[in-house]
């Protein structure tokens, strides 16, 4: 009677675990409004860097840790109620993006805080626009990894400061350049979430 009544608790709970709604929309929905935010933030950064603009207020710096807090939440939440699924790709993807974001918030007063721009800031610029616009949920870290590299080659090979100003500029995008090295370490080490079929992207386009 024992071994039955187990047999039966566990075939209910499969059942059950069969049948649990599936939040994946609403983990999309985050993901993609997190990814905007993540755009917005380094566009904020780039205007910066070539015209010392100051006009971006910062609103998305709050709404990214609040959204990632709710969606890891869900994601972990979706991982318990499915047990039978083999990965949490979406909770992972969540922490990745939540370490990057903490790398960001690192950027923001060292980028504040460059007293000069310089040449080299609108290379940077360039270098982060570039990712601005590319922010999405696929693995293509190495390619910008690779263009850091070129980059910081580059750099060495131009003549040397002349002021002290332009030293400590210069010094502070050397620490940028790391700090997005790591960015792109932490997206580099993510295998990427599945792509959307086509049925799906044209509902969410739809939507």
């Amino acid at each position: 009677n024992e071994t039955i009544l187990i047999a039966v608790g566990v075939g209910v709970a499969l059942v059950m675990n069969l049948y649990m709604p599936s939040v994946d929309d609403k983990l999309l929905a985050y993901q993609e409004s997190i990814e905007t935010n993540f755009s917005a933030i380094l566009m904020g950064i780039v205007r910066y860097l070539r015209d010392n603009d100051h006009t971006w207020d910062g609103k998305e710096i709050t709404e990214t840790a609040n959204l990632l807090n709710q969606a890891k939440s869900l994601a972990f939440r979706d991982v318990e109620n499915h047990f039978l699924r083999e990965e949490d790709l979406y909770y992972h993807y969540f922490k990745m993006r939540e370490k990057q974001f903490e790398i960001i918030e690192r950027i923001l007063p060292l980028v504040t805080n460059i007293p000069l721009v310089v040449k080299q800031s609108g290379i940077v610029a360039d270098f982060i626009e570039d990712l601005a616009e590319n922010v999405h949920p696929q693995n293509t870290a190495i390619l910008y990894l690779r263009k850091l590299e070129e980059m910081e080659i580059h750099f060495r090979g131009m003549p040397l400061p002349q002021t002290r100003e332009e030293f400590e500029s210069r010094a502070a995008l050397l620490q940028l350049m790391k700090e997005m090295e790591r960015y792109l370490l932490l997206k580099h080490s993510f295998k990427g979430l599945p792509k959307l079929t086509g049925n799906r992207m044209k509902k969410r386009h739809l939507a």
